[in-house]
């Protein structure tokens, strides 16, 4: 399924045209219908010849209903842009095709309504004068179709150019990604809530959870229709309506938008670039009213031009914008500009950047991924994806990582494990980022908890101090000058060494103290004193008490008032 728009100046045909070749009338409202006007959105659909199926959005030419023209346009793959040739070229014809080409559209046809009212010298000069205004855009060498809807003349070789345009024009890529930008909702009577737009991005299912954005309420998805038909899955690219359930219609509007909760980003704050439109007759700065389309909506912005103070007429830059309320965006969605207290379109663009980290005086935003990476640093690869859409293979852990910074952090990484001697780095003190960046070093191991040098020396396998420790477990030396603080934690990790109020014990005197206790209760059931262990173990006061705070810490002693008695672990 394809998904085309009518574009052009008001009273040149289009609803008529519609009609014509779908077999529906697009102005649904009772206004449109009096008026004889298009004042908002209207959808249709038909079969081509080949089989495929066409899907067309109605819109609005008046320029007081531009607002809902270009909510019509931000999800199409192609338009038939409207011409009458009783008419010829008209401005909005003009805003309307400059909106088409900064939105990126890049396939069309020109339609050429009315020729039954003219002759074929008329009709000669419309097609020249239409070939001229186009020239440059788009639709520069874009097929154009004369037709005279009241007669039907021209309807099938439109209907035949439409189905050769929509053969080469891509279909709507699947990411996995589901987002549809809603344009109306409606409550019929017993259905409950049903919203329409153009699916793009990836699928959607009965019973799907979806969250509607900015609301933040989740939904389900209770059924789902495609051109008046019910279907149980839908991919992107297509027209429909979805039934929900969770939220009422009254809740959510045109501007809403359907995701699956946590695959994007919510943002407020966009760099893009913006081409100001050369018919423009001064340039853009910071000093306006601004309103930027996105999607299906019309939302106020605060614009900062970056890089030179202004924009020329026909000149392209970069901009940031700072949106009223968060958006699940991507770099690639598309916008338009206009100026609402001018009453003017500005121009318009692509989002580069989602989350900006510059400031706004030094950024220099583009599509990158490599930038995004590089502005950073670090960034988590699943981050990564919902920043970019694109998917990259983590450099270290879970991290995509900018060269540049992993060479630097490799290199700081290597002077600390250096100037922290032969034992090396604790790794208990490195964050998951140092410890990531550890692991990869060459020459480098992660023993027991440290990371050191593949050819360093253990200074403390074999220490005469230990010896010492073992020699003399209940009057232990102090440690010598050549093992400081950070060897004495590391023979407590290792449990070689326990330390107690100051006090080091060769590991092995604590069971030997146990067992010395364990025997003293067998002849003082109701407990022993401080002075009975003292003397059993020959030792001091200075000692004795360390050890057996140890003891009772490790449940192998309990104390009960100035006695120890059996602990659980004794």
């Amino acid at each position: 399924m394809h998904v085309v728009a009518t574009a052009g100046h008001v009273d040149h045909g289009k609803s008529t045209l519609v009609r014509a070749l779908t077999g529906t009338d697009p102005d649904r409202l009772a206004e449109e219908k009096e008026r004889g006007l298009t004042i908002d959105l209207g959808f249709a659909g038909t079969d081509l010849p080949s089989g495929r199926h066409l899907a067309i959005i109605d819109v609005p030419g008046h320029i007081r209903f531009l607002k809902n023209m270009l909510a019509g346009v931000g999800a199409i793959d192609a338009c038939l842009f409207v011409v009458a040739a009783s008419e010829g070229w008209k401005p909005q014809s003009e805003e309307h095709l400059r909106i088409l080409d900064v939105l990126g559209i890049g396939h069309g046809i020109v339609v050429l309504t009315k020729v039954g009212l003219i002759d074929d010298d008329l009709r000669e000069l419309a097609r020249l004068e239409v070939e001229e205004a186009v020239a440059g855009t788009f639709l520069e060498g874009a097929p154009v179709v004369e037709v005279d809807t009241p007669t039907g003349y021209g309807l099938d070789a439109l209907r035949l150019a439409v189905d050769d345009l929509l053969a080469v024009t891509p279909p709507a890529a699947d990411l996995g990604r589901p987002r549809l930008w809603i344009d109306r909702s409606f409550a019929p009577a017993g259905a409950g809530t049903v919203v329409t737009g153009t699916l793009a991005g990836g699928a959607v299912a009965l019973d799907d959870e979806l969250v509607v954005e900015p609301l933040g309420q989740s939904v389900r998805v209770r059924g789902i229709q495609r051109h008046n038909a019910q279907v149980d899955h839908l991919g992107p690219g297509n027209r429909t309506a979805l039934n929900l359930v969770g939220v009422g219609h009254h809740e959510i509007g045109r501007g809403d938008v359907l995701v699956r909760a946590g695959q994007w980003h919510r943002t407020q704050m966009i760099d893009v670039s913006l081409t100001v439109l050369d018919a423009l007759d001064h340039p853009v700065s910071r000093r306006g009213a601004f309103m930027a389309y996105l999607g299906s909506g019309e939302h106020p912005v605060r614009l900062r031009v970056l890089g030179p103070q202004a924009l020329e007429p026909g000149e392209t830059g970069a901009a940031r914008l700072h949106l009223p309320r968060p958006m699940p965006l991507l770099p690639g969605d598309r916008y338009v500009l206009r100026d609402a207290g001018r009453g003017e379109t500005v121009g318009g663009g692509e989002v580069l950047d989602i989350d900006p980290v510059v400031r706004a005086a030094d950024a220099a935003p583009d599509r990158s991924i490599d930038r995004v990476v590089g502005e950073r640093g670090w960034i988590e690869a699943d981050r990564l994806t919902l920043l970019t859409g694109a998917e990259r293979e983590p450099t270290l852990g879970r991290w995509v990582v900018d060269p540049d910074r992993l060479v630097a952090d490799r290199e700081r990484l290597t002077a600390a494990m250096l100037a922290a001697g032969p034992l090396g780095l604790d790794l208990a003190t490195l964050d998951e980022r140092d410890r990531a960046v550890a692991e990869s070093l060459d020459d480098v191991v992660v023993d027991a908890g440290r990371v050191v040098h593949v050819d360093a020396i253990d200074p403390l396998d074999g220490h005469p101090w230990l010896a010492a420790l073992a020699a003399e477990p209940f009057t232990p030396p102090d440690p010598p000058a050549d093992i400081g603080r950070n060897e004495i934690r590391e023979l407590v990790r290792r449990g070689e060494v326990v330390e107690v109020g100051g006090v080091a014990f060769a590991a092995s005197a604590m069971d030997d103290a146990a067992s010395t206790v364990r025997s003293l209760l067998a002849d003082h059931p109701d407990g022993v004193t401080v002075a009975q262990v003292r003397d059993a173990l020959g030792t001091s006061r200075k000692f004795v008490v360390p050890l057996l705070e140890h003891l009772d810490a490790t449940g192998r002693t309990r104390r009960r008032e100035d006695l120890r008695i059996a602990g659980p672990r004794l």
